[in-house]
């Protein structure tokens, strides 16, 4: 059996965008049938909350979309990471800058925008860290949705 495909989602904390990434792209893998196949994980580009779970607000979210069966630690990405992964997404073009600055001149991983895939064309996930609700919770997680979904079709054969 062929090596499994690797994906890294990445913020700037990994309490918000990037553990919705995560947990969405889990649920769409065991949808599909493909745990077998790829593997995903998320980390920050700062390790302003190493360790730590994400934020409730993310976390409910993901609960009122029916992915019930998530937990995750913070942790912040490491130099290994760029040749450990096949895909790093980053959620907006900070976290491109940051990635593309981190990255060593030869590694595996393709950097890229999450948000470069979906089809509505809403290219940045914003960042609903300092949002006073839920709302940005809630279309962070459809932006991932509509991401995972596009990847997955067009890299999951």
């Amino acid at each position: 059996m062929s090596q499994k495909k690797r994906v890294l989602m990445i913020c700037l904390g990994n309490i918000c965008r990037s553990p919705i990434a995560e947990a969405v792209f889990e649920n769409e893998m065991s949808k599909r049938g493909l745990k077998n196949q790829w593997e995903v994980e998320s980390a920050a580009i700062m390790g302003y909350h190493t360790g730590k779970v994400p934020d409730h607000r993310a976390l409910s979210t993901l609960k009122k979309n029916g992915i019930t069966r998530y937990s995750h630690r913070a942790r912040q990405i490491t130099q290994d990471d760029f040749d450990k992964f096949d895909w790093i997404f980053g959620m907006d073009n900070a976290n491109i800058q940051d990635l593309n600055n981190l990255k060593p001149k030869e590694c595996r991983a393709k950097v890229e925008l999450l948000g470069s895939y979906d089809p509505n064309g809403e290219i940045i996930i914003r960042d609903p860290y300092f949002d006073g609700g839920s709302a940005g919770f809630q279309k962070a997680y459809e932006q991932c949705l509509r991401s995972v979904t596009a990847f997955l079709n067009k890299h999951a054969n």
